[in-house]
């Protein structure tokens, strides 16, 4: 990934993120996940990425909490590929925030503010 740095008064210089370091490092899946996504190892941003492309390939957004998919919105539907992927995830963040989707059913949404959680939750620690 190329970013360029800009420095006031002096030429545009190319700086290259490091690969394999961060969140650019491959992550191993847990079984769920690799399945879905046909990988073994990915780096988180691949993960999130192709989660994203699926959800917005099959129309599973909505703007209301347990509404109809409608392809917008900042509600993720599960639909029944989604769920175990989904249905793995039961952690508590930094701050103490609890996300717990065990007992998430088909047809049910999730906030897409919980993907970090959801993929954090489907790789090997």
């Amino acid at each position: 990934m190329l970013h360029l740095v800009y420095f006031k008064n002096i030429e545009v210089k190319e700086h290259k993120m490091a690969e394999g370091t961060g969140l650019n490092k491959k992550v191993t899946l847990k079984s769920e996940l690799a399945s879905f996504l046909g990988e073994k190892e990915l780096p988180r941003t691949e993960i999130t990425k192709k989660l994203w492309d699926y959800i917005k390939a099959n129309g599973l957004q909505t703007k209301t909490e347990n509404g109809a998919p409608e392809n917008a919105g900042k509600y993720i539907v599960a639909d029944a590929k989604l769920l175990p992927i989904f249905k793995n995830t039961n952690s508590t963040s930094k701050s103490g925030k609890l996300t717990d989707l065990t007992n998430l059913s088909e047809g049910q949404t999730v906030n897409m503010m919980q993907m970090a959680a959801i993929v954090s939750a489907n790789i090997e620690k």
